[in-house]
């Protein structure tokens, strides 16, 4: 089954910008849910969730993955792949 990708994102955000473009020039497919900086419900929340306090935030089946590094980690080490199949 393949898994469920949440990318928390800013509009003006690089790391968010590069996130999504390792994502689909990987063909993996993913919900993007852009944050509003000056909303602080958001941000609580969002911290809440994953412990982290930056975006972009990804999620793979609502388990927290990381940032823009973990991801290109993963990249990194051939890795990637693994979030098509599950």
């Amino acid at each position: 089954m393949t898994p469920k990708i949440e990318v928390y994102t800013t509009k003006t955000c690089p790391y968010c910008v590069r996130a999504k473009a390792l994502l689909k020039s990987r063909s993996i497919a993913f919900q993007e849910i852009t944050i509003d900086p000056n909303d602080d419900l958001q941000w609580d929340a969002l911290e809440r969730r994953s412990g982290m306090q930056t975006v972009p935030q990804i999620f793979v089946d609502g388990k927290i993955l990381g940032g823009y590094t973990d991801l290109a980690d993963l990249d990194a080490r051939d890795r990637l792949e693994s979030l098509k199949a599950g």
